[in-house]
Parts: structure tokens; sequence; C-alpha cells
């Protein structure tokens, strides 16, 4: 899958916590705002990539996301693992936690997660 890019990002943003109309995209922008009419443009190009889809209720249109939060991100950090950590997640982690500035309690609820996922794999087995 292809990384959105920063507008479509923001767009996806908005769409990933409710569905919403043109103008609710416009609203969930920073200022500057972009103007109505490049949003509506990013929009229809959305809906032809296949990301995002809408139904029509009057004259409007409520946009609603296509394509999954949590598999468009794991998708994402796979491919940055394969390109930048040798497809190695040890050294991605490595890497997140000396380049984070993690303090003493993050890193101990990391820690705390790991070890959760740990015993969870040793059921399996």
């Amino acid at each position: 899958m292809k990384p959105l890019n920063k507008t479509e990002l923001q767009i996806m943003k908005c769409l990933w916590n409710a569905d919403c109309f043109l103008k609710d995209i416009v609203e969930a922008y920073p200022e500057p705002k972009p103007a109505y009419t490049t949003i509506s443009t990013l929009v229809r190009r959305m809906v032809k990539k296949g990301y995002i889809g809408f139904e029509k209720i009057g004259r409007d249109k409520r946009y609603f996301s296509l394509l999954n939060k949590k598999t468009y991100f794991s998708t994402q950090l796979k491919s940055m693992v394969a390109d930048f950590f040798n497809n190695s997640s040890a050294q991605f982690a490595s890497f997140f936690t000396d380049n984070s500035e993690m303090d003493l309690e993050e890193l101990k609820e990391l820690q705390d997660f790991v070890q959760e996922k740990i015993n969870q794999k040793q059921k399996e087995c």
C-alpha cells in the first residue's frame, strides 16, 4: 500500500474519528485552512483511489473511511522496519528506545507491555 501524503493523512485523521461532511473536514484543518474547493478536489481524488467512500444525504455527501487505520499504520510500520532496519523489529525497538527520549516511567510501561507479549507467546507454544 502506497503511503498517504500529508494532505491525504490529514483528511483520513478526520475520517478515522467519525464520518464527516466536507465542511467538517475543512474545519478539522489547522489554520491557515485550505480553500473549500481544494479540500473538495482532494476528497474526490481519494474517493477515486478507494481510500474513502460516501453516502449521499440530500444534496450533501457524508464521507467515511474505507481504509482501516490499524491496517494502514501496520503496513507502513512494516515497510519502514524492512526499509530502514533490515527487517528487524529488534533493531527498530533499539533505535526507538535510544532516540525517543522516553522517561523512566515510559520505559517501564514498555517493559511491562513486552513482558506481557512474551507471556502470551509462551502460552501459545
